[in-house]
């Protein structure tokens, strides 16, 4: 009786009834629910590891040469990021990414943890067994807060997909806290809503999870690295996850699902030149199922997605793998676009962020003639540094002190330095396993300590410009959502 008085005073007052009167009293139903979010707004953030600006412009010059154009490219707000770690001048994939997702600088090898948080005991050993199980002692550090976190927290979706391991660098720092990034058995559990370890912060569990590294979810009885016993496939399927394990059961999963859990490989997936696509999807496959499971949700999504075996083929100085990766991370961009444009037209409520977490010791010779784009039947950038200038010389290779063809891809360190340098030809450095030479010989190439590249588009990337600390993307993030 005395709502529907009050409802005539409010309309002979002439006053708009904003909220339903029908559900009053009922408010302790959800004490356990996160409060809703404030408006359906979408954050995708793309993370090539390792593709800093000498490998994005090889990406272009092999998939469309010189004068063409790759989805990255066309991102209309642009920076350049400062990736420097707390205690590192050259950052590894840990403190970096953990920058953009915490805001927080940070100890090389540490995940998401705060900025005093040491990875190495006192005698330099790791705070990690031989197992992959953290030893991190306690008082070493504090967790920070994510962005995945802060947004799930608010009654976000969220997703993780990577071509790593999901318990790997970039995308732990996403959902776990821990001072060794090594220690994957552990970050593992984090993710297992009511398991052993895991990571309330998360509430109800990261909503999708597609990638690698079933290794560390499984005993070493079953193929697994785990020394606990624990088969947490099997426990995030009792907490509601769907598990699929190959493209065409992945693209089965109906776009209602609430909870999915895709492992496709013991370890990290194959490269994009060696996957076989009906046992191991795309990352823009995955990165497109992820959209279509998120975007229906009432409060929009967080998505992260990782190309992390631009890294690993980078490490290996493997340009024609690290290109060809770096190419399917960029059509995954190109497929979230795509769907975005169709689910949110203007990306009105959307902002997409593609950027790298640090640079490599790839390098592009000089002095090339233009090569165009590589094809099957010509090497373009893989192939050896010609003449540009006209004349009898014109379009032939170019020499060192020795009299020996160079290409135009080189390393500044890594595995490949000859004792004594030859001649090569261009079915050889466009081979696929052909590894560029590398000035000073190590066994895996680093990490290099240039700034690297960053695009957007969407809600609120116009504040993207300039040169910015890695730590201040989260910061633009959160602003543009609004969030506290």
């Amino acid at each position: 009786m005395r709502q529907e008085v009050l409802m005539k005073m409010l309309k002979m007052a002439g006053l708009a009834l904003a909220v339903t009167l029908a559900g009053c009293g009922s408010d302790s139903d959800n004490h356990d629910a996160p409060p809703p979010a404030t408006a359906k707004k979408n954050v995708l953030f793309f993370l090539g590891d390792g593709m800093g600006i000498t490998t994005l412009t090889a990406m272009r010059i092999f998939e469309a040469g010189e004068a063409g154009s790759i989805t990255i490219d066309t991102l209309p707000e642009t920076a350049f990021v400062r990736t420097y770690s707390a205690d590192g001048q050259v950052t590894d994939s840990a403190p970096s990414m953990a920058a953009y997702m915490t805001g927080v600088k940070m100890k090389n090898e540490v995940i998401s943890m705060s900025t005093g948080t040491n990875a190495y005991a006192p005698d330099g050993s790791q705070y990690v067994d031989a197992d992959g199980n953290s030893t991190c002692e306690e008082g070493n550090g504090a967790s920070v807060e994510t962005l995945l976190e802060l947004m799930k927290g608010q009654g976000f979706a969220t997703g993780v997909v990577t071509t790593t391991r999901v318990t790997h660098a970039t995308p732990a720092t996403t959902y776990a806290h821990i001072c060794n990034r090594n220690g994957e058995n552990t970050i593992a559990a984090q993710m297992v809503p009511g398991g052993d370890g895991f990571n309330a912060a998360l509430g109800d569990g990261v909503d999708v999870m597609l990638g690698g590294g079933r290794r560390h979810f499984l005993p070493a009885d079953q193929s697994g690295r785990r020394t606990d016993g624990r088969n947490l496939i099997e426990e995030m399927q009792t907490a509601g996850y769907q598990y699929v394990d190959s493209t065409d059961a992945l693209m089965g999963v109906a776009d209602d699902t609430e909870k999915l859990l895709g492992i496709f490989t013991s370890s990290d997936m194959s490269y994009e030149l060696d996957r076989i696509p009906t046992q191991e999807p795309s990352l823009a496959e995955m990165t497109g199922k992820a959209i279509d499971l998120l975007s229906p949700r009432d409060n929009g999504f967080f998505l992260m997605v990782e190309g992390g075996r631009i890294d690993h083929a980078l490490h290996a100085t493997s340009g024609k793998r690290a290109l060809t990766d770096g190419i399917a991370f960029d059509n995954a961009v190109k497929t979230a676009l795509e769907k975005m444009e169709e689910i949110d037209p203007g990306l009105e409520n959307t902002l997409i962020v593609v950027t790298a977490d640090h640079d490599h010791t790839l390098v592009i010779n000089g002095y090339a003639e233009r090569t165009g784009k590589t094809t099957e039947d010509h090497a373009g950038v893989l192939g050896m540094v010609r003449n540009y200038a006209n004349g009898p010389n014109k379009g032939e290779p170019r020499t060192d002190v020795d009299g020996n063809p160079y290409t135009i891809l080189g390393f500044g360190n890594g595995p490949n330095r000859p004792a004594t340098r030859v001649a090569l030809t261009e079915t050889q450095t466009a081979a696929d396993d052909y590894l560029q030479e590398a000035v000073i010989q190590l066994s895996s190439e680093t990490h290099g300590g240039g700034d690297v590249f960053l695009g957007a588009v969407g809600m609120g990337a116009d504040v993207f410009h300039g040169v910015i600390d890695n730590t201040e993307v989260f910061g633009k993030i959160k602003a543009a959502l609004d969030l506290d």
